[in-house]
C-alpha cells in the first residue's frame, strides 16, 4: 500500500512539475467560463463576467439573466473559490453517463464510489469512506426525504433523469446541512420549482413594471422550454426516458417533468457467487451450472413526476413543487434470488422555496426552503423458497418527515482590515419512522425497530472575510439539538432465544438528548500560475441516528440481525484538509489531501456470531450476522488528485490527456481496520472535443483491497473498467423562438473489458457482480 501510495504521490509531482513550467502565456491560451455551484456556501460569489448581478436588488424582469457560456462538453470543472473541495456533475455529464442512481453517477469520481447494494436501484454516496450515516442526500435545498440512510438495500428516491447538477461537498460548508453530514453532501439541483423565465434564444419578453396601466401589463411576453432525455442499455436491455417542461407569462412560471426507467436482469461475466450455494439451504437460487450470463434477481422499474410553479417579484420569487418517485426493483445476492426479494417504494414529497433581496441597508438576501415528505416501502418475498403462496411483505419501512431551514446573508461590512459578509441560519425538521415486519407480529423482536420518532433543531453562521481580491477567509459554526424517543428491548446477553423467558428483557422506553456543537476556519489564497490554494480545520460533532440507537432485529438487506445501542455518545470528528487547484489555461487540475481523527467513531461491528429471526447462537449455524453498533476512535486520510490537459489543437478542436488517482486509508487506533473501504484508484485517458463533438477513452484500475476488518470481512480483488464515449452536439445556425435549440446524440461504452467487478463496500459484493460489457445509446433534444 505506501509503495502504490508514494509511486502515486511522485508520478502526480512529476507531472505537476512539468506542466507547471509551462509558461503563462502558454497557461492563457484557453479561458474557461467560471463553475457556478449552489450547495457549499450561504455566501455566494457571482462570476466576475456578471457584474449586473452584484447589485442587491435583482431587475424587476421575470426573466432569467444572461447566463454565462458553458464549458465545452466534456470539460473538467474545477471549483477554485471554495474553502474545500467540490466535485461537479454538470448537466450534459449526466446526460453523456446515464447512470440511475447517484451512487452510480459518482462512482469512479475523486474520493467518492457507491453502495452497490443493488446496482443500478439501489447504490448510495460513499465519501472518503463514510456511507450513510454521514453523508447527507440533499435535493434543492431539502433532504432527500427516504429511507437509503437506513438500510443499504432502499433506493435513494432522486433519480438523474430529473437531475440537472449533482454538487458533492466536503469541509467547513457541510455545516450548513447538519450534523449527520459530517463526511460530506450530495446536493442535486433541478428546475422543479422555477426561479426564472424560461426564456430561450430568441424571445424577449417584456419586463413587468408594477406601476404601469393595465394595458402594459397584459401586454407582456411569455416564454416556454421542453426537453427530451432518452437512452437504450444493452446491458440490462433497458430503457429510459423523460420530459421536461417549462413555461411562464408575466410573473408566474411552471415547471412539470415526468420520467420512467425499466431494465432486466443485467449481464455479467461470469457465475457471481463465490461460495455457490447450498440446493438445501437455498433451493431457488441458481448453481454454477444454471448460470444464464445474468445476475440473478437484478431488474427493475422506476418512474415518478413533478409539477411546481412560482410567483416571480421585484427583489425574489416564491415557489411550491409536488414530486413522486416510485421504484420495484429486485434485490440480488443468494438470499434475494432465493426468496425473490424486491422492494415496492413511493415517496411523495412537497417542497417550497423562496428568496427576496429586501430594499435595505443592512441584508442582501433572506432565503427559505422547506420540505414534507411521506415515505413507505414494502419488502416482499416469499417466506418459503418451495411455496410460492406463501409471497408477500416480509418488511415494511415509513418515513414521515418534515424540514426547514431560513437564512439571511447580510451585506458586505468594511473592517478596514477585511470586508466581513456573515449568514446566519436556522434549521429544524421532524422524523417518525416505523419498521414493522408482518410474520410474527406478537414478537418483541418483531420488525428492525420499535416506532420512534426524533426532531431537530439548529442555527448556524458562516463569517466570510476579504482581506484582498487574492486572500479570504471563513469563519463558521453550528450547534444543533437532537432529541429521540423510542425503545429498545433489554438484551440481556448477546446469546438469546426470544422464545426463552428471561433471554430478552422488555423494552425499555428511552428519550435521548444530544447537543453537537461544530466549527471550522479556513482560508484561500491565489497563487503564481492561476493557482487556488486553500486549507481548512474543523471540530465537527455528530448526534447517533435513530438505526444506531433502537435496532432490535433481523436485517435482511444486509444479513446481519442489527442491536443498536442508545447508550452511544455523540461522536467526534477533528480534521485538517489542504488543496490546490487549478482551473484556467490549458492544464486544469485539483488536488487534496485531509486527515480526520474520529473519537467514538460508530460502526456496526460483527461480533461473530449468528442468529435466526429471533435467536441468536455463538459461531456460525444461522442465516444472520450479529451486528451490534459500537464506537470506538478511528483515523481516516486520504488523497485526491484530477487533471485534464488539452495537448494541441486538432482539426477544430483539441485533444489531450487527463488522469486522477484516490486513496483513503481507515484505521482504529489499535491498527485494525475500519470496515468496508474503498480501494486505491487510479486511471487516466485521452479524449478529443471541439464545437460539436466529444470523444474519450479512459481505463480506471481499482488495487485489490485487502485491508480489511478483522471479522466478517472478506478481500476484494482488483479490475480494470475501460470506458469510451462518442457524442455529437448540434446548434441550429439560426435561432428562432419556435425553433430546436439543441440536440445531442451519443454512444457509450462500460466495463468493455468485460471485468468482475466486486465493490469492496457493498455488503453483497461476494454475491453480486457490477454490470458486464454494456453498450449505451443516448439522445437529449431541447426545444
Amino acid at each position: 500500500m505506501s509503495i502504490r501510495f508514494n509511486h502515486a504521490l511522485l508520478l502526480g509531482s512529476t507531472t505537476f512539475l512539468s506542466v507547471s513550467s509551462i509558461s503563462d502565456v502558454a497557461f492563457s491560451q484557453v479561458d474557461l467560463p467560471q463553475v457556478e455551484v449552489q450547495a457549499p456556501s450561504p455566501i455566494q460569489r457571482r462570476p466576475a463576467a456578471r457584474p449586473a448581478q452584484q447589485a442587491a436588488r435583482p431587475a424587476a424582469t421575470p426573466a432569467a439573466p444572461a447566463a454565462p457560456a458553458a464549458p465545452a462538453q466534456g470539460t473538467l470543472p474545477v471549483v477554485t473559490d471554495q474553502f474545500a473541495t467540490v466535485t461537479v456533475v454538470p448537466n450534459e455529464e449526466i446526460r453523456r453517463n446515464g447512470s440511475s442512481t447517484l451512487g452510480d453517477l459518482l462512482f469512479s469520481k475523486p474520493g467518492i464510489t457507491g453502495s452497490s447494494f443493488a446496482p443500478g436501484a439501489s447504490s448510495r454516496p460513499i465519501v472518503r469512506g463514510l456511507d450513510v450515516n454521514r453523508v447527507g442526500i440533499v435535493e434543492n435545498g431539502i433532504g432527500g426525504g427516504g429511507a437509503s440512510d437506513l438500510g443499504e438495500d432502499h433506493f435513494v428516491p432522486i433519480d438523474p433523469l430529473s437531475t440537472n447538477q449533482v454538487e458533492v461537498i466536503r469541509g467547513p460548508a457541510t455545516l450548513r446541512y447538519g450534523s449527520q453530514s459530517i463526511g460530506g453532501v450530495v446536493y442535486s439541483e433541478n428546475n422543479r420549482i422555477p426561479e426564472a423565465l424560461p426564456c430561450r434564444p430568441g424571445e424577449t419578453p417584456r419586463p413587468i413594471v408594477t406601476k404601469a396601466p393595465p394595458a402594459a401589463t397584459a401586454d407582456q411576453a411569455g416564454c416556454w422550454s421542453a426537453e427530451v432525455r432518452s437512452a437504450f442499455t444493452s446491458v440490462d436491455t433497458g430503457v429510459n426516458g423523460g420530459l421536461l417542461l417549462d413555461a411562464g407569462k408575466g410573473p408566474w412560471v411552471f415547471h412539470a417533468d415526468v420520467f420512467g426507467r425499466k431494465a432486466e436482469d443485467y449481464q455479467i461475466p461470469k457465475y457471481p457467487y463465490l461460495v455457490p450455494p447450498n440446493p438445501v439451504d437455498a433451493p431457488r437460487a441458481t448453481q454454477p451450472s444454471q448460470f444464464n450470463g445474468t445476475q440473478p434477481n437484478s431488474s427493475l422499474r422506476t418512474n415518478g413526476w413533478s409539477m411546481g410553479g412560482s410567483y416571480l417579484f421585484d427583489g425574489g420569487f416564491a415557489g411550491i413543487a409536488v414530486m413522486q418517485n416510485n421504484a420495484l426493483y429486485h434485490i440480488p445476492g443468494i438470499d434475494g434470488e432465493n426468496h425473490n426479494t424486491r422492494i415496492d417504494a413511493t415517496q411523495t414529497k412537497v417542497l417550497s422555496k423562496a428568496e427576496w433581496h429586501p430594499p435595505v441597508a443592512a441584508i442582501d438576501v433572506i432565503r427559505f426552503w422547506s420540505g414534507v415528505t411521506d415515505y413507505k416501502h414494502s419488502e416482499i418475498g416469499l417466506e418459503d423458497p418451495l411455496n410460492l403462496s406463501t409471497d408477500g411483505v416480509r418488511q415494511i419501512f415509513t418515513n414521515r418527515e418534515q424540514e426547514g431551514r431560513l437564512e439571511v446573508t447580510l451585506k458586505p461590512f468594511n473592517l478596514r482590515f477585511a470586508e466581513m459578509t456573515t449568514a446566519i441560519g436556522v434549521q429544524a425538521g421532524h422524523q417518525e419512522l416505523t419498521a414493522p415486519s408482518p410474520d410474527d407480529p406478537g414478537s418483541p423482536l418483531n420488525g428492525l425497530w420499535s416506532p420512534n420518532n426524533n426532531r431537530r433543531v439548529a442555527g448556524y453562521i458562516f463569517n466570510e472575510f476579504k482581506f484582498s481580491e487574492t486572500t479570504k477567509a471563513q469563519v463558521a459554526g453550528r450547534i444543533e439539538n437532537a432529541h429521540y424517543n423510542g425503545s429498545v428491548p433489554d438484551f440481556n446477553s448477546l446469546i438469546f432465544d426470544a422464545s426463552v423467558p428471561g433471554d430478552i428483557g422488555p423494552s425499555i422506553g428511552r428519550s435521548l438528548d444530544f447537543t453537537p456543537k461544530s466549527a471550522s476556519v479556513g482560508l484561500i489564497q491565489n497563487l503564481p500560475w492561476n493557482m487556488v490554494g486553500s486549507i481548512t480545520a474543523q471540530h465537527v460533532e455528530r448526534a447517533p441516528k435513530a438505526a444506531e440507537l433502537f435496532s432490535r432485529g433481523p436485517h435482511d438487506a444486509t444479513a446481519t440481525f442489527d442491536i443498536g445501542n442508545p447508550n452511544l455518545k455523540i461522536e467526534e470528528a477533528n480534521s485538517i484538509e489542504a488543496g490546490i487547484r487549478r482551473a484556467a489555461g490549458p492544464f486544469r487540475f485539483e488536488l487534496t489531501a485531509y486527515y480526520t481523527r474520529f473519537n467514538g467513531f460508530i460502526f456496526r461491528r460483527l461480533t461473530g456470531n449468528t442468529c435466526s429471526e429471533d435467536a441468536c447462537i455463538a459461531g456460525d449455524g444461522e442465516e444472520l450476522k450479529q451486528a451490534v453498533y459500537s464506537q470506538r476512535d478511528a483515523t481516516f486520510r486520504g488523497i485526491e488528485w484530477q487533471s485534464q490537459y488539452e495537448v494541441a489543437p486538432l482539426r477544430t478542436g483539441v485533444w489531450g490527456i487527463e488522469n486522477q488517482f484516490d486513496v483513503v486509508r481507515a484505521t482504529f487506533t489499535d491498527g485494525t481496520n475500519v470496515p468496508r473501504i474503498p480501494p486505491v484508484r487510479v486511471g487516466g485517458g485521452l479524449f478529443y472535443r471541439d464545437s460539436a463533438w466529444l470523444a474519450r477513452v479512459n481505463l480506471l484500475h481499482a488495487f485489490p483491497q485487502n485491508n480489511i476488518a478483522l471479522v466478517g470481512e472478506t478481500p476484494t480483488p482488483g479490475y480494470n473498467d475501460l470506458r469510451a464515449e462518442i457524442s455529437y452536439r448540434w446548434v441550429p445556425t439560426r435561432l428562432t423562438p419556435d425553433s430546436l435549440r439543441e440536440v445531442v446524440v451519443g454512444v457509450t461504452g462500460t466495463n468493455l473489458l468485460n471485468d468482475d467487478i466486486r465493490n469492496s463496500v457493498s455488503y453483497t459484493k461476494d454475491e453480486v457482480l457490477m454490470p458486464g460489457r454494456g453498450v449505451r445509446f443516448f439522445a437529449n433534444v431541447k426545444y
